[in-house]
């Protein structure tokens, strides 16, 4: 059965403001375990089904989305995000809050939403496993000259890289030629990824 989110997930506006206060607490928990940094300025989080969902709930309430059609259209742009069994999905962002390091390193980062990978295990067993940018979303919003600074990325694993990322260790790498940077995942992140890899 997919993950996918349907209108019927949505709640209309006068329910989701009686369920909200629980709910954002409970995806602010859930983003602490799935958020992974990278480096000084670039951050992965890994999405879900309920991160997609408080994503598109807020949305709605922000921009006053009333009919199905309008949330038909926030669960196109999405539902992409929530992952299926043996996929992980996520939003690289590159977390610059000045103009000038937007513009000194927007242009030096063309590219960095291929160069992501995950390293499963240690040694001459590791598995490294490439990234899989979002092809729509690239094409939006990626130029020659210049990055976006937020992307849409997929990782597939297999069976057998499943059960290597179950024992770990799980590294998350950039191999950009200007932003070389990995992070060992912790342990509840690995808990939290592995509900989505595994049916």
């Amino acid at each position: 059965m997919s993950r996918k989110l349907t209108l019927s997930d949505i709640a209309d506006l006068r329910e989701y403001e009686r369920e909200r206060a629980d709910f954002r607490a409970h995806v602010i928990d859930l983003k602490r375990r799935r958020r992974v940094g990278l480096g000084p300025f670039v951050t992965v989080l890994f999405e879900n089904r309920d991160t997609i969902r408080f994503q598109i709930q807020e949305m709605a309430r922000v921009e006053k989305l009333f009919t199905d059609e309008a949330i038909e259209g926030e669960l196109r742009i999405y539902n992409p995000l929530v992952p299926e069994p043996g996929e992980l999905a996520l939003t690289l962002f590159i977390e610059l809050t000045s103009e000038l390091a937007l513009r000194d390193w927007l242009p030096r980062l063309v590219g960095i939403e291929r160069t992501l990978e995950l390293r499963i295990g240690e040694g001459d067993d590791r598995i490294v496993v490439a990234c899989i940018p979002d092809e729509e979303h690239q094409e939006q919003l990626t130029r020659e000259e210049i990055t976006a600074s937020v992307h849409y990325i997929h990782f597939e694993l297999d069976a057998d890289q499943i059960e290597a990322f179950a024992a770990g260790p799980v590294e998350l790498a950039l191999t950009h030629d200007n932003y070389e940077h990995a992070t060992t995942l912790g342990e509840g992140t690995v808990a939290e990824l592995l509900a989505d890899l595994r049916p």
